[in-house]
């Protein structure tokens, strides 16, 4: 099969994600990079287009440019996905443009800034023949996937309680003083309404609704700035309700010193419970009431995983498999969606609903910090 023609927006020398996206999108050899807006500093574009091996002609100097331009070459050359790895205030803006261009788009999280923009997104999607993916990372784990089949298959039982945590540490300091990332993260007109929730709350809010395979339907939460001067939350926490009865705690805090990725789920039933931790992707732990505790290990050929993360699996027992691979997942189902002609959701990959659900998520975070009565509605209606 020939590899999809891809076309990246952001992701310029020294940016982080962008990097991370491209060593991804290769690694199961579906997509070939063919153009990019990679930098609106122009010499920065030029040598990171060079260093990709992207011809100079197709190393544009806007994005505007760059959907213009692609979509007036042959079917054959242009490209097909357009992958969005800018700061966060232009997701939504670069998406609509793409869709309406008739490009495929796969945006990293979230989804945009506002429900209002991210709704307006979702609207124009279903209305279109393009594929629309969400870089939710964590959910191209093969074990997320085995945590979320012992849930489904009733191992635990009826879900009662659910924890889960992202602490980070890297915003402890005043970083936004001399660090790119830290810069635009904490300012409300690139990054949005909420930080640390936005950024990396969402990504516990997704995997709780992911692994449950249920919806929160409410919480009492607050965020809270300790850095003096930040303008952005750093530092959040929410107790949690879902649809099926659960209960439980969420906790995202990048003020969380010597902490580097610690994302972490653990998931309580009448009948056992399960631990799953993103710093040691490779192994859920099972606790049944009535046995010991057993361990799933990742890793082609296992026995006792479930098809979704056996499929998942690349190398055998024992050979890591990690954040790469994770977001290597997400992409090779988008191109397997490109190829069978799908529109709308790739199978395997987070689309635009679990776009609005982060936001979502996100009001009712601010809407609980500012409130006395502190429960909030997580539903869409509530948010309208």
């Amino acid at each position: 099969m020939q590899p999809i023609r891809m076309g990246m927006i952001g992701g310029g020398e020294g940016a982080f994600i962008g990097a991370v996206h491209r060593h991804a999108a290769g690694l199961d050899g579906n997509y070939q990079l063919v153009c990019g807006a990679f930098s609106r500093n122009e010499e920065n574009n030029s040598r990171t287009a060079a260093t990709l091996n992207v011809d100079a002609s197709r190393a544009y100097d806007s994005w505007q440019a760059m959907l213009d331009n692609e979509a007036q070459l042959p079917e054959q050359e242009r490209m097909q996905v357009v992958v969005i790895v800018t700061p966060n205030h232009l997701h939504v803006p670069i998406s609509l443009a793409a869709i309406k261009a008739g490009f495929h788009v796969f945006c990293e999280k979230p989804a945009g800034v506002s429900f209002a923009e991210v709704k307006e997104l979702q609207d124009v999607i279903h209305a279109s023949e393009s594929l629309y993916g969400l870089a939710h990372t964590y959910l191209g784990y093969p074990m997320v996937w085995q945590a979320r089949h012992l849930v489904e298959s009733g191992k635990l039982g009826n879900i009662r309680k659910v924890y889960v945590e992202y602490p980070q540490g890297w915003l402890s300091g005043e970083e936004e003083t001399h660090n790119k990332q830290a810069q635009w993260r904490t300012d409300p007109a690139i990054s949005g309404a909420t930080g640390a929730m936005g950024d990396i709350g969402t990504h516990a809010f997704g995997l709780v609704e992911f692994v449950l395979n249920d919806s929160v339907t409410s919480l009492c939460g607050e965020l809270n700035t300790h850095v003096e001067g930040r303008r952005l939350d750093d530092d959040g926490a929410a107790l949690i309700k879902t649809k099926k009865g659960a209960s439980g705690v969420l906790i995202a805090s990048q003020v969380c010193a010597g902490e580097e990725n610690a994302l972490k789920i653990r998931v309580y039933g009448d009948k056992g419970g399960l631990e799953w931790r993103q710093m040691e992707p490779n192994s859920v732990i099972y606790r049944p009431v009535d046995a010991p505790y057993q361990v799933f290990r990742a890793g082609q050929g296992q026995v006792g995983l479930c098809d979704a993360a056996s499929a998942r699996c690349r190398v055998p027992a024992g050979h890591p498999e990690g954040y790469l691979e994770a977001m290597a997942n997400l992409y090779t189902d988008f191109a397997k969606a490109v190829r069978a002609n799908q529109k709308g959701k790739a199978d395997g990959v987070p689309g635009i609903n679990s776009g609005i659900r982060g936001m979502v998520f996100i009001d009712a975070m601010l809407a609980s910090t500012d409130s006395d009565t502190k429960w909030e509605s997580v539903s869409q209606e509530g948010t309208q």
